[in-house]
């Protein structure tokens, strides 16, 4: 496979995983009593939103940070 196709599949994994994890975890916050009676819906669209923004920075941390530790190897 091509380094390309390697590297957009990890990023994609990557993404996922941390949105998922950020999703998961955001579970554990009491957010009824932000939440207007009767705005379900948009809470819903906001709580998958925020675990997206969350998810994918946390995903970009990680893999500047792998990309970061391989480019320490080419300096030896």
């Amino acid at each position: 496979m091509p380094l390309v196709v390697m590297q957009s599949l990890t990023s994609l994994v990557s993404h996922m995983f941390f949105v998922f994890i950020a999703f998961w975890a955001l579970q554990a916050l009491k957010t009824d009593v932000w939440i207007k009676k009767y705005h379900i819906p948009q809470a819903r669209t906001l709580y998958i939103l925020i675990s997206i923004a969350i998810g994918y920075t946390v995903s970009n941390f990680f893999i500047d940070f792998i990309l970061s530790i391989q480019n320490l190897f080419f300096l030896f």
